[in-house]
């Protein structure tokens, strides 16, 4: 029986790829050309392509317009807000309502162990330009599309302002009263139906890594794991973040996941 192989592409939007984007992750551009030459490549050999999408509001909990200051200032990108941070008042929600349930957000960070809460430049807002998918990896992913007769599976998320989404699987801590932010069941259960998972995008210090991460406990079973197959020159850590990237692959790899290149991924 003819293996069936599935495509994860993670995040590969304008503002993450392109060296203008708000938040560039340096290489993505390279990233995105070679992954886009093995789609058009092994196009005739994946059963199905998922592309997942980051999608923030501007007012989000990890964009500095959600905090402040004492004086009124809000937080530059890359600031670090931790629970002794709120408890003390160095940063505040910008509505005084909001200040418990951020004050318990950061504690429930905290005790999960894997991100503090860091502020990013607003990236990949709903409507914006650099919300997009690069225009070499859509054409590509269109070819698919049209060579197939298939619909490529794309996964929103981020768009609960209230809590980080970085795995495609569920948010960081998860909004009971929001479905979109609790475990995605259909996607991992069509990945569960593979038995090759390709793996590919950005970040791999955050979303790709997370996604994968969340991807392996969901499985609920090794042997499952080394069914991922992991595109090492196709992802690249946010900048200043690569020991996140490097970690995540040593632990991934000693669970089983695979790791290939673009060029001989199905050669």
């Amino acid at each position: 029986m003819p293996q069936k192989v599935h495509l994860v592409i993670i995040d590969p939007q304008v503002d993450f790829c392109d060296p203008k984007g708000a938040l560039y992750v340096k290489g993505a551009e390279q990233d995105i050309r070679r992954l886009s030459e093995m789609l058009r490549r092994v196009s005739k050999k994946l059963d199905d392509v998922h592309v997942t999408l980051d999608s923030h509001r501007l007012i989000d909990v990890a964009h500095p317009i959600f905090w402040k200051d004492s004086n009124g200032r809000v937080p530059d990108p890359f600031t670090i807000i931790t629970a002794s941070d709120v408890e003390a008042g160095r940063w505040t929600p910008v509505l005084p309502g909001m200040y418990r349930r951020m004050l318990d957000y950061v504690k429930s960070l905290e005790a999960n162990g894997r991100y503090p809460l860091c502020i990013w430049p607003p990236h990949c807002l709903i409507g914006s330009g650099g919300h997009n998918v690069m225009p070499e990896l859509l054409a590509a992913l269109q070819g698919w599309e049209q060579q197939r007769f298939a619909l490529v599976d794309y996964v929103t998320k981020g768009s609960n302002p209230w809590t980080e989404h970085y795995s495609a699987v569920a948010a960081d801590v998860p909004d009971p009263t929001d479905p979109s932010t609790q475990i995605n069941t259909r996607f991992i259960k069509t990945l569960m139906e593979a038995d090759l998972v390709a793996i590919a995008g950005e970040a791999g210090s955050h979303c790709l890594a997370n996604t994968v991460r969340d991807i392996a406990h969901n499985f609920g079973d090794d042997s499952y794991v080394k069914r991922l197959v992991l595109l090492e020159d196709a992802t690249c850590p946010v900048p200043g973040f690569e020991a996140l990237q490097s970690n995540f692959v040593k632990e991934m790899t000693a669970r089983g996941m695979q790791v290939a290149t673009t060029r001989d991924f199905l050669a």
